[in-house]
C-alpha cells in the first residue's frame, strides 16, 4: 500500500528541484565548441587577450650572443707589430777568435 504524499514533503521536493536547476544554471557547464574547450555560457562577453606576433624562436638575443662569442672566438687574434731586425741582433756571440798556433812551437 502507498503512503500518500504530505503537501509539506511534495513542496520540499518541487524546492529541491528547482535549486538543482537554478544552481546548473547559474554555475555553467562546460562545453566542447569548434576543439575549444570553454568554461561557460558567458564566453562570448569575456575579454579577449590579444598576443602580438613576435619571432617564432624566443631565445634570439641569447643566439645572437652566442654567434658573437663564437664568431670572435675564430677570429685572427690582432699581435704586436713585429721590430725590425737590428744587424748583428740574435747572433750568438761565437766568443774570442782562436789563435793559430804553429806546429811544433810551444
Amino acid at each position: 500500500m502507498k503512503r500518500p504524499q504530505t503537501p509539506a514533503r511534495k513542496q520540499a521536493g518541487v524546492v529541491a528541484t528547482l535549486g538543482l536547476l537554478a544552481l546548473t544554471g547559474l554555475t555553467g557547464c562546460q562545453v566542447d565548441v569548434s576543439g575549444q574547450t570553454l568554461p561557460s555560457p558567458y564566453w562570448l562577453s569575456d575579454d579577449v587577450q590579444y598576443f602580438a606576433p613576435g619571432t617564432e624562436f624566443k631565445l634570439s638575443r641569447e643566439a645572437a650572443a652566442m654567434q658573437a662569442e663564437a664568431a670572435a672566438a675564430n677570429a685572427p687574434k690582432a699581435s704586436a707589430p713585429v721590430p725590425s731586425p737590428v744587424p748583428g741582433a740574435g747572433v750568438a756571440d761565437p766568443g774570442p777568435l782562436p789563435v793559430a798556433v804553429p806546429i811544433g812551437q810551444p
